[in-house]
């Protein structure tokens, strides 16, 4: 899997940085209270935090990730795979019953997804440090 750059967003820094801050939560789950605790402080939002974890998958997929080889990234094929994948991810999220449930199983996917292209961790980081990059651009 490779990454590509990002060309420009859909959803604003604090809810890049939200979704990022929820997928590396149930990335380093360690079963402990304080991660139970903030877990649980996400997944009261329910339907809203599966949205915004789709939303942000969708963003992924088709500005950071593509499973297509780095040579074949700029064909119409390889666009196509990933916009297809992203509003899969986006409809998945919107018709799940439980927000919670939906959003902890499309973070999964999206951790796996990460974990073919970078340390999880790191390409959280640089998300947001582009997140923030394009925010602090479009304020000066």
């Amino acid at each position: 899997m490779e990454t590509t750059s990002p060309k420009g967003s859909w959803l604003a820094p604090e809810q890049i940085r939200r979704a990022c801050d929820y997928v590396e939560l149930v990335w380093r789950e360690q079963g402990g209270e304080a991660e139970e605790t903030a877990l649980a402080e996400f997944h009261a939002d329910g339907p809203e935090l599966a949205r915004l974890i789709g939303e942000f998958g969708a963003l992924l997929l088709a500005e950071y990730l593509t499973a297509v080889p780095k040579e074949h990234a700029g064909c119409e094929s390889a666009y196509a795979l990933r916009q297809v994948a992203g509003r899969y991810l986006k409809r998945w999220c919107l018709a799940g019953g439980n927000g919670a449930q939906t959003a902890r199983g499309a973070a999964g996917f999206l951790i796996e997804c990460m974990q073919e292209a970078d340390e999880v961790g790191q390409f959280l980081a640089d998300v947001r440090g582009d997140a923030d990059a394009r925010y602090g651009a479009a304020a000066a």
